[in-house]
């Protein structure tokens, strides 16, 4: 009788993950008025030639975004409620700040950015709960594939460990897993991040802080940019003394971190 429940239980939640999370690609999306107009702001300084060098497209794009509030699970979906399209820069939180600054800088049109946004965010660009790129080693691992993974490159004190990464029930709460995949997971610890490993991280390298936190590969994310002041971690932050995106002293956060993933726009 137990396992008759058990396969019951199975059917009932692969019926729920199949029919309640996926939101066709053209769904209609209607974009508030601050949030469209800064699209269109941003992409008439850039100019339309998204060929550019990326690390100073990346600079560009999220300078524009300091000072935007922090909010939390800003996106909308789950296992058992419908994956919805999220495009909203009133409030970012560390994940979604990269999608947007991703999506703008290979963006040329209002669109395009869309587009870019499912691409960015969804493997495949299927936009369903189960398909949201939920980890940040993913951008290097899910296709389409927005970066490669350069961490080893950086340091030859580099380590790799192999994790389970566990999708939740419930995007914004850890518990009860839908989804795993085992992943090696390469880092390099803080104490090895010193000025030679700042002197091979290029601007616009996405960083990811590491976790040894089951089920997770890192806890926050940002954007490394060498400024005229030193090196920083660009970063929607969720410290009670910012709550914004700012720019953090790159080797004064990292320092109180177990370490960091690298990325590479491609």
């Amino acid at each position: 009788m137990s396992k008759m429940m058990s396969v019951l239980s199975g059917l009932v939640l692969g019926l729920m993950l199949t029919g309640f999370t996926r939101t066709p690609l053209d769904a209609p999306l209607k974009l508030d008025d601050y949030t469209l107009g800064k699209i269109k702001l941003i992409e008439s300084r850039l100019g339309r030639d998204t060929r550019d060098d990326p690390g100073e497209r990346i600079n560009e794009i999220s300078a524009s975004f300091l000072g935007t509030p922090y909010v939390p699970h800003m996106l909308v979906g789950s296992a058992t409620s419908a994956e919805q399209l999220v495009i909203d820069f009133r409030g970012l939180d560390c994940f979604t700040y990269l999608d947007y600054v991703e999506a703008l800088r290979k963006s040329d049109s209002v669109p395009r950015f869309i587009e870019n946004v499912v691409r960015t965010r969804y493997e495949h660009g299927d936009i369903s709960y189960l398909n949201r790129k939920h980890f940040f080693t993913d951008w290097a691992h899910a296709t389409p594939l927005n970066a490669r993974d350069v961490t080893t490159g950086i340091s030859p004190d580099a380590t790799t460990i192999t994790k389970v990464l566990k999708t939740p029930l419930d995007g914004g709460q850890p518990g009860q897993s839908v989804a795993q995949v085992t992943r090696a997971i390469s880092y390099i610890p803080s104490e090895f991040v010193d000025d030679a490993v700042i002197s091979r991280l290029k601007t616009g390298d996405y960083i990811g802080i590491y976790t040894p936190a089951d089920g997770l590969d890192v806890t926050h994310t940002g954007i490394f940019i060498m400024t005229d002041k030193g090196p920083v971690l660009r970063n929607a932050s969720a410290r009670s003394s910012s709550y914004k995106v700012v720019d953090s002293p790159f080797l004064a956060y990292v320092k109180k971190t177990p370490g960091i993933v690298v990325l590479r726009a491609i």
